[in-house]
């Protein structure tokens, strides 16, 4: 399954990231970046709840991170 990220800034300057593949999982950040990764790393937790929770069937994912230097 892939999932994508929509990110836009809200009209006080904050940013705005939602995955839509997964319903509730949006996150608020400073800057683009910051909202990104929150929609991240709650699409994951998401994902690992629903399982312990057996919500949902476990999926074959990728996951890749970019190296950081």
């Amino acid at each position: 399954m892939n999932f994508s990220i929509e990110c836009e800034e809200e009209v006080d300057g904050r940013w705005i990231a939602e995955i839509p593949q997964l319903p509730g999982v949006l996150s608020y950040g400073q800057t683009a970046e910051e909202a990104m990764a929150k929609a991240e790393v709650l699409a994951l937790r998401t994902m690992a709840e629903r399982l312990e929770q057996n919500e949902s069937r476990p999926i074959e994912i990728n996951i890749s991170l970019p190296l950081v230097a």
